[in-house]
């Protein structure tokens, strides 16, 4: 294997360019350090781009506390699709343009438009030379002496092995991979109530208790033509197998409402919306939305397929031999391929008939040549055993009771919002989806207990299996990765080690007086929102409740 051993005058080695790694390093160089940053895929953004996922927002997101980076990555989506679409004149005009009209999102955007967008963010770092880019780069070892992490080793498509070196280096990868490969303590899995003390965490620890992952694919409809991809090997695998926790086999237009729990039947299109379904499938994470565009320039609306019948929960990723690993990502993936060709073949159809042979594939959407996302979605990581970790206690409306709001933490360095949002898991559980107040980012959870410049940016800090399922989305992930890019800089320049700024109230002080000021973030919500509630019976009509 060809090798070679590279630092390039970097003050910070981010490793995974998903959200949370590229808000770091975004951070990092508008506050003047020298950055690498390496990523598996082709694109830089995780879920956002290679990982085909239109943004999961909570309802105060065009808010003025909203972190101003993530505004301005909304604002230059918007201004993207203004300069090069041919949009009408009040999809123009609209100040809240949602291009895709997407449910799930006031902004539902196509992936490659985020990835164009972060290259725009990050181009005047690139010219300068003082960020380096490594695509297609995989970490595959991790050096550590003491306390400390001297070198990551990246290998990238042709083989060739890059040892990368920085004072500081920051785990973003979508797995949490550099805490295995370095040893560093973290846990994977379900923590057990006899551990956490959680309402909702299972009575014991449960390794392989983890989310369902997604593979993405984007479609648009042609009615008249034919599209039809071949039948996936196991297609009758999945067409039939009904696991306890679910009504029916995956392959079908019913499934499990998360909040309640009720079985429901929502098809890919319906005509008028009814109470219990308010939105087909189609609309739900629809990424354009042809009615935004002029006549003639549009021909149909593409929609992002994230639906209950692509999560995949029959294996696990971590804990496992990498062969293993390997057999549930392609079956994740062989499911979206079944489901596709089910709705493609066998979906009934409004008008009683079977199939939707129009249904094609737009890899031009997703930046690959077959329309599935480049990876898939990962909602859970290893997490890293560090100073503090974030409990449902501190956020869950349950577990803290209606009207006492979040935990308030000193240590505060960011704020986010979503419910806690479990998808059902490879341990057999269902949906765990349960009511969260707004909520602050601890400097605490960011920090590993022994080791001292190793940083986690993504879903890979310390929350708890049950907490993840609120500080993994979108925003939020990008705020974790702000503040560890902004704590990175700040720990160089006063040349002490990160976990020194938490461990002393001056440089405390300072930090986060660096964040409400040049970065202008807000680091406590409002009252009236750290205290908002809202009845599930109420929440798909709930102004607001931010859309699933």
């Amino acid at each position: 294997m060809n090798h070679r051993s590279e630092r390039h005058g970097a003050d910070l080695l981010v490793i995974g360019g998903g959200t949370g790694g590229v808000a770091a390093a975004l951070t990092a160089l508008r506050l003047g350090s020298r950055v690498i940053v390496t990523e598996e895929t082709a694109w830089l953004g995780g879920q956002l781009t290679s990982q085909a996922v239109p943004p999961d927002e909570n309802a105060w997101i065009e808010a003025p506390s909203t972190s101003p980076s993530y505004a301005e990555f909304r604002n230059r989506v918007r201004d993207y699709y203004r300069r090069n679409y041919p949009l009408t004149a009040a999809a123009a005009a609209d100040p809240h343009l949602n291009p895709g009209a997407g449910v799930v999102s006031r902004l539902c955007h196509e992936p490659r438009v985020a990835a164009a967008v972060i290259d725009e963010m990050l181009a005047p770092w690139l010219a300068s030379g003082r960020l380096r880019v490594m695509l297609r780069a995989r970490p595959v070892a991790v050096e550590v002496r003491g306390h400390e992490v001297r070198a990551v080793t990246v290998r990238g498509d042709d083989g060739m092995e890059h040892e990368l070196r920085a004072p500081i280096v920051v785990d973003a990868t979508e797995l949490g991979d550099l805490l295995e490969l370095g040893g560093v303590e973290h846990v994977i899995g379900a923590e057990g109530r006899d551990d956490t003390g959680e309402l909702h965490a299972p009575p014991n620890a449960d390794p392989l208790d983890q989310q369902a992952i997604s593979w993405c694919f984007a479609v648009e409809h042609r009615p008249g033509e034919d599209h039809t991809i071949a039948k996936p090997e196991r297609y009758e695998h999945w067409r039939t197998h009904v696991d306890p926790f679910w009504p029916g086999p995956q392959l079908s237009w019913t499934d499990v409402e998360p909040i309640g729990l009720r079985v429901r039947t929502r098809p890919i299109f319906q005509a008028l919306p009814t109470p219990n379904v308010p939105f087909d499938l189609w609309r739900f994470r629809r990424v354009l939305a042809a009615e935004n565009f002029r006549d003639g320039t549009i021909d149909s609306d593409v929609s992002l397929v994230n639906w209950p019948q692509v999560d995949y929960w029959e294996a696990p990723l971590l804990g496992v031999e990498p062969d293993a690993a390997e057999r549930a990502l392609a079956a994740s993936r062989e499911l979206s391929a079944s489901f596709l060709h089910w709705m493609q073949t066998e979906a009934p159809r409004e008008d009683g008939g079977e199939g939707y042979p129009g249904l094609m594939l737009r890899g031009d959407v997703t930046g690959t040549d077959d329309g599935f996302a480049m990876a898939a979605y990962i909602r859970e990581a290893r997490r890293a055993v560090t100073e503090f970790r974030v409990l449902e206690q501190h956020v869950g409306v349950e577990s803290r009771g209606r009207g006492t709001g979040s935990a308030l933490f000193d240590d505060s360095v960011g704020i986010g919002h979503y419910r806690i949002d479990l998808h059902p898991s490879t341990s057999g559980r269902t949906y765990v989806d349960i009511e969260a107040y707004p909520f602050q980012i601890p400097l605490g959870a960011l920090l590993p207990v022994r080791i001292d410049n190793l940083l986690p940016a993504a879903k890979n800090i310390g929350s708890t299996h049950i907490t993840n399922g609120c500080y993994r989305l979108h925003p939020v992930e990008w705020s974790i990765g702000e503040a560890v890019g902004a704590l990175a800089t700040f720990a160089l320049e006063r040349r002490v080690p990160p976990r020194a700024v938490r461990a002393d109230e001056h440089l405390l002080h300072d930090f986060r007086s660096l964040l409400t000021g040049p970065l202008g973030l807000t680091l406590r919500w409002p009252e009236h929102v750290r205290t908002h509630h809202w009845s599930p019976v109420r929440a798909e009509e709930d102004e607001n409740v931010p859309a699933r």
